[in-house]
């Protein structure tokens, strides 16, 4: 991470501070250009992401439940994007995932910003994701963290605020809510991955053994979208493709909010309660050599509601090149990808923002 600024080129600004400022007006460096502005008459609300029962998994082998495989195959190839129920985490530890974090942001600004982040990792809390000077900023906030392997976590930057919700802090500087959540995740992660990887014909720990199986890396952002008097104007995300290898979100089951871009249109996701929204990452697109694609995904604000949803990313070990893998390439479909390391490829997010798809255009072969 040498290349990185040790320190934020601008001054941060918490849009936290900004929504309960009472301001009429979001300031100019929030304000989009019009071409990517929300229509909220032009977004699709009559369409949905597939939503895929994988409760047979949990009882049984993969093989046996071909009617769930299809789907998520289907569900990969047309939208890049599904949802999942019955996957086995606790509707119980959702909830007390989802409060813990609310009530994170909810705590006195001076004490959330013992934890504010830097460039070099991002982790902790943060207002921004790009360096670049003078860019057009997102309207939210959020708490990142490194979760797996345990060596790569900064224990400095585990919450360990005193309040109701953060009593249960046993364990390596660490929440034993985050913790059992994490790990919860890392086992679902793996699970749907064995899916993906027979879905494309290889054995089904290729992912795990490509992505560095027990070193495989995973972190964890919680987006907090406070309201906006002008919502017309900005987006709470920009568009962009994730850079990892799966992303799980638990959405706001409140308050809609992501669009997902298929055929050129933007879809608005209705969550289903207590379901995982699951997304092929910029990794799994080059590894599947481009069977399965990563999808341009955004985050509309509101002038009514806060928004709040815990992303969860199962990445590459980060010096592990990934490349098409040499299964899927042949005469007729030649690798379209040049071999990077997670390490490097996440670089240009850390410095550009939200950029569309335009990071994995960097490693067309050529």
């Amino acid at each position: 991470m040498s290349c990185m600024t040790q320190q934020w080129l601008d001054p941060i600004v918490r849009v936290q501070t900004l929504s309960e400022s009472g301001l009429h007006f979001i300031p100019n460096n929030y304000i989009k250009p019009v071409v990517d502005r929300p229509d909220s008459d032009n977004a699709l609300d009559e369409i949905n992401l597939p939503v895929i029962d994988i409760g047979g998994f949990m009882n049984g082998s993969l093989e046996s439940s071909e009617t769930t495989m299809l789907a998520i195959s289907n569900a990969c190839k047309e939208w890049g994007f599904f949802q999942v129920v019955n996957h086995g985490v606790s509707n119980e530890l959702i909830r007390k995932t989802k409060d813990m974090w609310r009530e994170f942001f909810h705590l006195p600004m001076e004490e959330k910003t013992t934890y504010a982040n830097l460039p070099t990792t991002f982790e902790g809390y943060g207002s921004r994701l790009g360096v670049k000077r003078d860019a057009i900023l997102d309207w939210g906030d959020y708490f990142f963290l490194q979760l797996f392997p345990e060596s790569v976590r900064s224990h400095d930057k585990w919450p360990k605020v005193p309040t109701p919700f953060f009593i249960f802090f046993l364990f390596f500087f660490c929440s034993a809510i985050t913790e059992e959540y994490s790990k919860a995740l890392m086992n679902l992660c793996k699970l749907l991955t064995q899916v993906l990887s027979l879905n494309l014909g290889l054995d089904k720990s290729f992912i795990w053994k490509a992505f560095g199986e027990e070193e495989i890396g995973s972190c964890m952002r919680v987006n907090y979208y406070p309201k906006c008097p002008q919502p017309g104007l900005t987006l709470g995300l920009s568009a962009h493709s994730d850079p990892g290898g799966l992303t799980v979100l638990m959405p706001d089951y409140r308050v809609k909010g992501l669009q997902v871009r298929k055929n050129d249109e933007w879809i608005t996701v209705k969550p289903m309660t207590d379901a995982f929204i699951v997304n092929v990452g910029d990794q799994i697109q080059v590894l599947s050599n481009a069977i399965y694609k990563s999808v341009e995904h955004r985050v509309t604000v509101n002038s009514t509601e806060e928004r709040l949803s815990v992303a969860f990313f199962y990445n590459p070990r980060g010096d592990l090149p990934i490349g098409p893998a040499q299964e899927l390439v042949n005469p007729v479909r030649p690798a379209l990808y040049k071999p990077v390391t997670f390490n490097e490829y996440r670089l240009y997010m850390r410095k550009e923002g939200p950029s569309g798809k335009s990071q994995i255009e960097t490693l067309k072969a050529e």
